[in-house]
Formats: structure tokens, C-alpha cells, sequence
């Protein structure tokens, strides 16, 4: 799997990604797309069959309550899988890195994530991390 980890995550998830068996992974930063629009970066995801990992959930898959109805993936017949890690304003490094590797556990489970998102959630309670797989878009 080729996972692009976008520019406002960790280039230390690359290097988890990379030592869990997913050597062609990257980040924005390293492909020069630092500060590209997420229209421009959509492209780029698409054509070059990136599964994508990002925190800006809302601008790729829409609100979490209604995903696909907006965002950047809403009107993608077919692409390579969308990763959001979710948590607070600010996330630390740390947390991103949990988050991150949670979302890795799962793909070694079902590692199928064409047409889907997978979200991994850092809930805003004491509770454990959520995770959940759905398609986009919707069949």
C-alpha cells in the first residue's frame, strides 16, 4: 500500500509505515506539495493511486455525520482508501503516532481499502480510540 501522509501530520508516520511493510509510502513535504490547495492535492492523491492519511477529515470526506455528501473525495468513483486520524486542535506528535499505528493494526487485519475511509478516532472523553470503516462513496 502507498500511504501520502499529509503535511500537517509527523514525517515519523512515513517511517512507521514504511518498517510495517509499506515501503513506497511518503509525505507531502517530501514530494514538494507543501502547501498545496486540497483541489490540487486531490489530483495528485488520485493519479498516483495514493491511499491518503490526513487530520483534515472534514475537507476530504465531509462531516463526519453525513461523509461524502461533501469534501474533497465526495464525487471520487475510485480511489485507494482515505485515513483520517482525528483528535483534538493541535495534536502531539505522540498522539498522532498512536493514532497512526491503530489505523496500521487494522489494515494488517483488512488490509482492502479501495473506495473506503478509515477513521481513527481520539474521542474527546476518557473512553478507548474509535475505529470505523465505511465506503466512500456510498453504494
Amino acid at each position: 500500500m502507498k500511504l501520502l501522509i499529509d503535511e500537517c501530520l509527523s514525517i515519523k508516520l512515513v517511517e512507521d509505515a514504511r518498517q510495517r511493510g509499506n515501503p513506497e509510502s511518503s509525505h507531502v513535504v517530501w514530494l514538494g506539495k507543501s502547501g498545496w490547495k486540497d483541489w490540487e492535492l486531490k489530483n495528485f492523491i488520485i493519479e498516483g493511486d495514493w491511499t491518503f492519511v490526513t487530520r483534515n477529515s472534514v475537507d476530504f470526506r465531509g462531516s463526519r455525520h453525513n461523509p461524502g455528501a461533501s469534501g474533497q473525495f465526495a464525487k471520487i468513483e475510485l480511489h485507494a482508501g482515505l485515513i483520517c486520524l482525528n483528535g483534538p486542535v493541535g495534536m502531539a506528535r505522540d498522539l498522532q503516532i498512536e493514532l497512526f499505528n491503530r489505523a496500521l493494526d487494522e489494515i494488517d487485519r483488512d488490509p482492502f481499502l479501495v473506495n473506503q475511509v478509515l477513521e481513527v478516532t481520539f474521542p474527546d472523553t476518557a473512553r478507548e480510540i474509535e475505529i470505523l470503516r465505511y465506503k466512500l462513496p456510498k453504494e
